[in-house]
């Protein structure tokens, strides 16, 4: 009896094993299979541009790659839109831009993706957004072969907006108050009878002549 009693709980824990066999994808709490993560692409559209300012399309950026494996260094000179091979890398440019030249601070950016081939030839996305010159901690390129990082963006920008006025010309010259009164007359052109003095009082001598 102690005999089949043994064999049915082994033969319980087999089937327990089989139902979730090594290899199977982990769950969470509430049952559901853990996906991997995937990149996607995230269209860059610039809706309106102000006046003055280099198109997108008219840009250039110098994007730099590293080949950690045998220190070779390039720099990749694209326009929002292109890409560019090397070996089994390709590094494609999306977008650039920089802040104004009034703006407190000051930063190079460029919307930059990174196609890595694997050993079957296959390409895979393994990086996707911004990086930024000034401050390269905020976006890092994890790959263990392949590094990338902005180095400029060649576009203009506006001198003023629409509703600035530069010093020294006509229109900051003049005031939109309204002209105030013109001083009063000076006191030497008031009336000469109002600026006479009074006739002297008469003399002793003249008040015993009469």
């Amino acid at each position: 009896m102690n005999r089949a009693a043994a064999a049915m709980s082994l033969a319980a824990l087999a089937a327990l094993a089989a139902c979730n066999p090594k290899g199977a994808p982990e769950r969470q709490d509430n049952g559901q299979a853990t996906a991997e993560p995937q990149t996607v692409d995230i269209p860059q559209t610039v809706t309106s541009e102000a006046p003055g300012t280099t198109p997108m399309a008219q840009r250039v950026a110098v994007i730099g790659l590293l080949n950690k494996r045998n220190g070779i260094e390039r720099d990749l000179t694209l326009k929002p839109g292109q890409a560019e091979r090397v070996g089994d890398v390709i590094v494609r440019l999306r977008a650039c831009e920089t802040t104004a030249p009034w703006e407190i601070q000051q930063l190079t950016g460029a919307f930059v993706q990174l196609d890595v081939a694997d050993p079957k030839g296959v390409f895979h996305r393994v990086f996707s957004g911004w990086l930024y010159k000034e401050t390269p901690s905020l976006n890092v390129v994890e790959h263990p072969v392949y590094d990338v990082w902005v180095k400029s963006c060649a576009m203009t920008h506006p001198d003023a907006g629409p509703s600035t006025v530069k010093a020294g010309s006509v229109a900051s010259s003049r005031s939109s108050a309204p002209n105030s009164a013109r001083p009063a007359a000076s006191a030497s052109a008031a009336p000469a009878a109002a600026t006479a003095s009074p006739a002297a009082p008469p003399t002793a001598e003249a008040n015993s002549a009469r």
